[in-house]
């Protein structure tokens, strides 16, 4: 089962590393770990998707809190947060299939960030299913390249996770 938990710490060097080390010890595997400031520079937010049971959720959770620099953490269930990726995606491209990609673009929310004589880059936001479907139609013309980075979540609702 997926497990996404939000993490508030103390924006200082080293913070990174104990966090994916204390997955590391526990054998959890990290499938996404996405990390930036937050509206305190001194306070960075960590949002970290791993697959495993309940029990060992749980028992991250508790080891996380003991970390010296976690001001707070939070396990977010699938209902009740707000995830999004950020997609990067050159994709083949002569001139007749342009307009094909233009219109898939413009119909799945993409932005044509770069275009050049034989591709078109695009970005798109959204959720991980979004960005597959998103893929899948853009697969046939022909992918370069592909850069993704982590999930970055937010709470549902007006709780907020603040130090």
């Amino acid at each position: 089962m997926k497990h996404t938990i939000s993490v508030l710490v103390e924006n200082h060097a080293g913070v990174l590393s104990r966090v994916s080390g204390l997955f590391s010890r526990r054998g959890f595997n990290i499938d996404s770990l996405a990390v930036g400031v937050t509206d305190d520079p001194a306070v960075s937010r960590i949002t970290i998707v791993a697959d495993g049971d309940e029990h060992t959720a749980q028992q991250l959770e508790k080891q996380l809190n003991k970390l010296i620099d976690t001001i707070k953490v939070k396990s977010l269930g699938e209902d009740e947060l707000l995830s999004r990726e950020l997609q990067l995606i050159k994709i083949a491209a002569n001139p007749q299939q342009r307009s094909e990609i233009f219109t898939i673009c413009d119909i799945m929310g993409a932005k044509i960030v770069d275009l050049t004589a034989s591709t078109v880059t695009v970005e798109i936001s959204d959720t991980a299913v979004h960005l597959q479907r998103f893929e899948e139609l853009v697969r046939p013309y022909g992918i370069k390249e592909i850069v993704r980075t982590g999930v970055i979540a937010i709470q549902k609702g007006p709780e907020s996770l603040k130090k």
